[in-house]
């Protein structure tokens, strides 16, 4: 929180309550600043203060990076007017801060990163940095052994100046894969198959860089990030 700031906006910024609620918050007796009740909304608190609402500290929260299981049938958006998103998935507080660092389409499950540090998610999206994903997917069709060679060398995709970037492309079962590709053209994993005349019919993503979907995180559910997840990043 900057210095000299108004009470209810440091509140509302480290809470989700909003400025009306933290008004009703501090006439109820609920907000004290250096132990010492304050009921005027228009305060203005230092940041070197000791805020507490409910007698719990408020601290401005730093840097939060959470790894997400997506379901099916959520967007990677922050508002969307048809489908869930999944912010829709996050108990936190000021969630609307948080934002997507590598997005999946709907009918894609698997490993989302959520982050409010821009300088982290641009790390991970960004295509200069060729920071690998690797994915699960389900073809409808039985994979020939040449495509692991295809994929190799890359591939040419419908309306597109030049190949992908070469892929590994391990050929679990009959048509089950697993894939890892170091871009994120649009749709680029189903369109690589469609260039093969194959068609992904589940695609579940397993991995950003270093950071792995804990098999422990069923799908819905999220986590905070450790440390060294995040160091790997960099």
């Amino acid at each position: 929180m900057a210095s000299a700031i108004r009470l209810d906006k440091a509140v509302s910024q480290v809470t989700d309550l909003s400025r009306a609620e933290v008004k009703r918050a501090a006439k109820a007796e609920r907000i004290t600043v250096n132990g010492e009740v304050v009921t005027d909304p228009a305060t203005k608190i230092d940041i070197a203060d000791t805020l507490c609402l409910d007698g719990e500290p408020l601290l401005e929260p730093g840097p939060r990076y959470l790894m997400l299981h997506k379901p099916l049938g959520y967007v990677c958006a922050t508002k969307d007017s048809e489908h869930p998103t999944v912010l829709d998935l996050i108990d936190e507080p000021n969630k609307h801060k948080l934002h997507i660092a590598g997005r999946l389409d709907i009918d894609t499950t698997g490993l989302v990163l959520l982050t409010d540090d821009g300088q982290w998610s641009h790390m991970v999206t960004s295509p200069r940095r060729h920071c690998d994903k690797t994915y699960y997917a389900h073809l409808a069709d039985r994979i020939g052994e040449d495509a692991v060679e295809k994929f190799a060398k890359g591939i040419w995709l419908d309306n597109e100046k030049k190949r992908t970037k070469p892929a590994r492309l391990e050929i679990l079962f009959a048509n089950e894969v697993r894939i890892t590709i170091s871009e994120g053209r649009y749709h680029q994993v189903k369109r690589m198959f469609a260039a093969l005349g194959n068609k992904v019919l589940e695609l579940h993503r397993e991995r950003i860089g270093d950071i792995v979907l804990s098999d422990d995180l069923e799908e819905g559910d999220y986590r905070y990030l450790t440390p060294e997840e995040v160091a790997s990043v960099e």
